[in-house]
């Protein structure tokens, strides 16, 4: 067993979100007059909380308070509706009973609001994590290594015995901070080519290769 922990992203990696992501986006954008945005670019906004979220989607200039507008639209919407269209990628399910039946330890951290995460988690995972974090006022997000750090301490474990899994570059710059190596699926939000260039090492393409780089 090459590894005693592994720390997962949840939108992208475990879970695929952006349908309802998108939809949450552009519900926000229109209940504040502002025009929609395409699944696509919705796709690159991805990754860095709901406030960053919601300052992309809005056009160039669009006022802080406006922004702020279309951030509280997307959260009640999102929140309401973030089970919808959501669904576990194949194999993720088979995957983590194989890591807990080899004994080891999984948690969650993920830039989505922490009410959402723990929503999802319990309705896809449940019981499965022996920690899960999201976005908390205060606390600083990825890429800053604290939440990714924090479920480490709970479940007793060091850099060197962890793997994170993500699929963006805010997941690679995360696992660097913390220490420990990533692993970036190929099936998320970003692409394997923009991933390489911002400093993407170790790709898994299916479950079964996650399976073989966290278990040996």
């Amino acid at each position: 067993m090459r590894y005693k922990a592994v720390v997962f992203d949840l939108d992208g990696t475990l879970l695929y979100t952006l349908e309802d992501l998108y939809l949450a986006t552009n519900h926000a954008l229109a209940a504040t007059g502002l025009p929609p945005r395409t699944r696509e670019e919705v796709r690159r906004f991805v990754g860095n909380g709901y406030r960053r979220l919601a300052c992309l989607a809005s056009p160039e200039g669009t006022p802080d308070e406006v922004q702020e507008q279309v951030l509280a639209s997307f959260n009640e919407h999102y929140l309401a509706h973030d089970q919808d269209n959501t669904r576990p990628y194949p194999g993720i399910l088979e995957l983590l009973g194989r890591l807990s039946a080899a004994g080891v330890k999984a948690a969650v951290v993920s830039n989505k609001g922490d009410a959402a995460v723990q929503d999802l988690v319990e309705h896809y995972f449940p019981g499965v994590f022996e920690a899960v974090a999201g976005e908390r006022a205060g606390v600083r997000r990825k890429p800053a290594p604290d939440t990714v750090l924090a479920v480490m301490e709970r479940m007793g474990v060091g850099a060197d015995e962890t793997a994170y899994v993500g699929d963006s570059e805010v997941d690679v710059l995360t696992a660097a901070r913390v220490g420990c190596e990533h692993i970036i699926v190929t099936w998320g939000y970003r692409d394997r080519d923009y991933l390489r260039k911002r400093g993407g090492r170790v790709f898994a393409d299916t479950c079964e290769e996650l399976g073989q780089l966290l278990l040996g």
